[in-house]
């Protein structure tokens, strides 16, 4: 079996999807990073933002269920492609966007391939995981957090360059994107087959990951704006709030899949929505931006395997042995997904929305928001015990 999960085919296979993972981490984080200088050159205030934020947030909920729907009639491959298509025409019409309106439609086009790549990329995740049946799908977001750690160094690096024509060269990574070999598979004869779900035991997982998803839209997208305009930090470095952010949560996930070996996803889960309390209280009560983005350091690391494990856990339950054929659990799995992935705008509806509009006199109120609910991820932690570790039964915390 490791033989089969180590071949070239597989690992092919594994670095498709990460590279999908990349590219969406690398668009979505040069946006948010840029949020304060997008302010300035449209004018807006934050109830605005949120506005967009919103508008992004519910397309991006329409293309996951996009996704679904074309990958039940050809495959998640096609739909990765067709994502990342409409992900580059819509980043590329909002840089160069002459008026607001033009803006706002490259920013609608880029929301709803954000829905598209984001569940098409977990669907080709978990179809790798079962073939190396074990755990990989924090290196998988870590390959996301790649891409975002690009896109904040490239905005730290051109602080004084507009969101504009400038940018356009980021968009060579999603047209390379579409060159990956991602993974095919062979289907049901009959689509419509009635594909029975436990939706009640993958609820209890999605909570976790609306929980996971207003942590970490509040951080990237509001953090660099609570730099700036709460604690006053230097416009250079706003961005600062996300880098360290995004550093600590990559090495959080290249580990990520041996803590879970080791310790189990239970353990693993319930010190994270400890550490993530705290670190999220000295964001909050921070004197200083320079104390904040120890806080945004310290949170990085704390939740990083939270969405990962969470769509581990629905794949595990989609997938089990009691699935019926290879085909059945294909479509029972990107079913399951494609909706799953919908707790994720729950979350980030929670993180960008609701924190701006809290925050909209005072961030630190808006971060008071989930560094309270946070702390829900601990009695949640006992639903993930079905996450397989090797040489010990899948269920055994």
């Amino acid at each position: 079996m490791t033989s089969q999960a180590e071949s070239s085919p597989a690992l092919r296979a594994r670095l498709a999807a990460g590279a999908a993972f990349f590219v969406q981490g690398l668009l979505f984080i040069s946006l948010t990073t840029r949020l304060p200088q997008v302010q300035l050159k449209w004018s807006l205030d934050e109830l605005a933002v949120s506005g967009l934020l919103l508008m992004v947030v519910l397309l991006a909920g329409v293309g996951s269920v996009l996704a679904e729907v074309v990958a039940a009639r050809s495959s998640s491959a096609v739909v990765v492609r067709v994502g990342l298509v409409v992900a580059t025409l819509g980043f590329a019409v909002l840089l160069v966007a002459p008026a607001f309106g033009v803006f706002v439609a490259g920013l609608a086009a880029y929301g709803l391939a954000l829905g598209l790549v984001d569940a098409s990329s977990n669907m080709q995740a978990v179809t790798v995981e079962h073939l190396y049946r074990r755990p990989i799908l924090p290196s998988f977001h870590a390959f996301w957090t790649a891409g975002g750690i690009l896109g904040t160094l490239v905005t730290l690096a051109t602080s004084g360059v507009e969101l504009g024509p400038a940018l356009l060269p980021l968009l060579a990574f999603p047209v390379a994107a579409l060159a990956a070999p991602f993974v095919r598979r062979d289907r049901l004869a009959a689509t419509d087959a009635t594909v029975d779900v436990p939706w009640r035991r993958i609820a209890l997982l999605g909570v976790a990951m609306v929980l996971f998803y207003m942590v970490d839209t509040a951080a990237t997208t509001w953090g660099p704006v609570y730099l700036d305009g709460t604690l006053h930090a230097p416009s250079a470095l706003t961005a600062l709030a996300t880098l360290p952010y995004l550093v600590s949560t990559l090495l959080a996930r290249a580990v990520g899949d041996r803590l879970v070996d080791r310790h189990g996803a239970v353990w693993l889960l319930r010190i994270s929505g400890v550490v993530a309390a705290l670190s999220l209280a000295v964001i909050v009560f921070a004197p200083t931006w320079g104390v904040a983005v120890v806080g945004f350091t310290i949170l990085g690391g704390a939740v990083a395997t939270i969405a990962p494990l969470s769509f581990s856990a629905a794949g595990a339950i989609a997938g089990g042995e009691d699935a019926g054929s290879s085909g059945e659990r294909i479509d029972k799995t990107d079913q399951v997904v494609a909706r799953f992935n919908q707790f994720n705008y729950v979350g980030a509806l929670l993180g960008a929305v609701l924190t701006g509009a809290v925050g909209s006199d005072n961030l630190r109120l808006g971060f008071a928001v989930p560094m309270v609910l946070i702390l829900g991820i601990i009695p949640l932690a006992t639903q993930f015990a079905i996450i397989r570790r090797r040489g010990v039964p899948a269920g055994s915390s």
